[in-house]
């Protein structure tokens, strides 16, 4: 793994890993069994880099589901994380479920900017819904400041699908020339190959 991948790997994990120091060797399937969502080598365009079985040792924690790291061409770090926290999620986008869980994700966001030694955390006052093929989700893009004074992105989309919470997150750092159009055609590529 590069230099440069292995220090965005390290940032995607501050961003929003609830379970950063629980991510030992622990791999997970191809094929998640509950939602049949597949994670191939290559999806939409980007590598597959790891994954993580939260419920497997050392984390022991089977609510908190899977994670799936992939990469982009333009070296964006896309990671889907599917779990339903002991629990059956409702479908789709707006119902109270997937609201609450949103705003724990972003709060939870919010904490490990500031645990990471970033400053300036900045969001939108109102989340958006994003629409990727038919799969609508609750999604807001997110900022703060690193130590050198560069703004890093991520945009963190939510959604309840057969009976599970699918969140992906894409993290991407104005200081490697990577935009906001750069992330959303990644997940244009992305997300429908992934729930098709």
């Amino acid at each position: 793994m590069s230099r440069f991948l292995a220090c965005l790997v390290a940032v995607a994990a501050l961003l929003g890993a609830s379970l950063v120091a629980a991510q030992t060797q622990s791999t997970a399937p191809s094929a998640h069994a509950g939602t049949k969502l597949n994670f191939p080598g290559t999806l939409g365009g980007a590598t597959f880099e790891r994954s993580v079985n939260y419920a497997a040792p050392p984390a022991n924690n089977p609510g908190q589901g899977v994670g799936y790291y992939y990469s982009t061409p333009k070296r964006l770090i896309i990671n889907v994380q599917v779990y339903d926290l002991g629990r059956r999620v409702p479908a789709g986008s707006d119902n109270p479920t997937v609201i609450a869980q949103f705003n724990t994700e972003v709060s939870s966001a919010e904490q490990q900017f500031k645990f990471g030694g970033y400053t300036q955390f900045q969001k939108p006052s109102v989340p958006s819904t994003c629409t990727y093929s038919a799969v609508s989700f609750r999604c807001i893009t997110y900022s703060g400041l690193n130590q050198a004074n560069s703004r890093v992105f991520s945009r963190v989309l939510l959604t309840g699908f057969r009976d599970h919470f699918v969140k992906i997150r894409i993290d991407w750092a104005q200081s490697h020339q990577q935009t906001a159009a750069d992330a959303d055609a990644a997940l244009q590529a992305f997300v429908p190959a992934l729930m098709r």
